[in-house]
């Protein structure tokens, strides 16, 4: 069975909008390896629509990284949306009607990690629907005072620590599973 996994760069005040425009100082190999991981763990990624219009026309016509583009160009993807009607990405799945029974039936069918990355909306949703199994903060030390948050308008949802590590620009790796999942 599959486990949803959302990991996010994310600003001391929780802003994740335009980390390309914060990020990539605190950037290093540490940071690296555990994107990698990530990755390296994929069975398949999971997006919202904003999400899957702007990596499908970014990885399939760049040629910056050939390996990474080969790797979300092959993988399963999988976009929860409401307005999007065709997938021209390959191995795209559109998720709707039911999109948490759907993804539910996902989950079964699934061996590994369902990584998704970025999509705050989508995560908001996943975590309201008890779908989302672990959430990775990167944590980095800046305060950005502006930008959507990863947070805004939520419910209050019991997340339990479950590991944590600190990288040597200062980012803080928090990992969170939801209360009602945590063991």
């Amino acid at each position: 069975m599959a486990r949803i996994v959302s990991s996010f760069f994310i600003s001391v005040d929780g802003v994740v909008e335009s980390p390309d425009q914060w990020h990539f100082p605190y950037w290093n190999d540490e940071m690296g390896a555990m994107v990698q991981s990530g990755m390296d763990g994929a069975a398949g990624f999971l997006m919202g629509r904003k999400l899957y219009e702007e990596w499908s026309s970014y990885w399939t016509t760049t040629d910056a990284d050939p390996e990474i583009s080969a790797r979300f160009n092959a993988a399963p993807k999988y976009v929860v949306t409401g307005s999007l009607k065709q997938a021209d990405w390959a191995n795209t799945t559109i998720v709707t009607g039911d999109p948490a029974a759907r993804l539910r039936e996902i989950k079964e069918q699934v061996e590994g990690d369902i990584q998704v990355s970025g999509s705050a909306t989508t995560v908001r949703w996943l975590l309201a629907e008890g779908l989302l199994d672990e959430l990775h903060l990167l944590v980095h030390p800046i305060v950005v005072g502006h930008g959507r948050r990863l947070f805004e308008d939520t419910p209050t949802r019991p997340l339990k620590l479950t590991g944590n590590e600190t990288y040597q620009t200062g980012v803080l790796h928090l990992t969170y599973v939801p209360e009602a999942q945590a063991v």
